[in-house]
């Protein structure tokens, strides 16, 4: 299986050359526990690696990745509520100062959600996927309206469009809110630029991503 064998090689280079200059970190991490005052949710998309792309060391970062880094409103009916239980854990018991969601560029679940395309798929097919891109299909409708569903230029405003539904959702936390209104938590919302390798912050007072220097 040459794509394991692939990992083996990058294993031996971090344990040669990273983990040694990274002892002390990984010791203090042991010691002390972890400590990080940021929570990242992000995309399962291969392409987007929050610690790639801020560079940052072991423990810096509390991350939850899945597909189009979505956020589901506060609820306490049964069922397996993974990301709630992480954004429960980074708030409550790690108490993080700032959650970022960031979104990307050629988002595939993003693009699904705005053209339905897994919409009736059976489980294994498609299914799952469609479950869950439905946590958009409000967001879905104003960008569908004003650029259809299809091109560039609605994939974006999708993709957009779902940072703010998960930042929304967010808000839905009742423990989390009164945090972020008494100032000790700061929600912010970012778009990462595959093809430009530029991050773009949400200013939520004038709703537009602006490029980060």
């Amino acid at each position: 299986m040459p794509e394991f064998a692939e990992l083996l090689k990058g294993y031996r280079r971090f344990r040669a050359d990273t983990y040694p200059r990274q002892r002390a970190r990984f010791e203090e991490t042991i010691a002390q526990g972890q400590h990080p005052k940021l929570m990242i949710i992000g995309c399962s998309d291969s392409r987007v690696d929050p610690a790639q792309i801020f560079d940052v060391d072991p423990g810096e970062i509390f991350v939850v990745r899945n597909v189009a880094a979505l956020v589901p409103p506060f609820e306490t009916t049964p069922g397996q509520h993974g990301v709630s239980a992480a954004v429960e854990f980074a708030v409550q018991m790690l108490e993080v100062k700032q959650i970022l969601v960031m979104g990307h560029g050629r988002c595939g679940g993003c693009k699904a959600a705005l053209t339905r395309s897994f919409e009736g798929s059976d489980r294994g097919s498609g299914g799952f996927v469609a479950d869950w891109i439905k946590l958009l299909d409000e967001a879905r409708e104003p960008v569908a309206r004003k650029h259809g569903t299809n091109g560039r230029k609605a994939e974006l405003a999708m993709e957009f469009a779902a940072i703010r539904q998960s930042l929304a959702n967010l808000r839905t936390f009742p423990w989390l809110a009164e945090k972020e209104q008494s100032g000790a938590l700061k929600l912010r919302g970012a778009h990462f630029s595959i093809r430009e390798g530029v991050l773009y912050s949400l200013d939520e007072e004038t709703g537009e991503f602006l490029p980060e220097d």
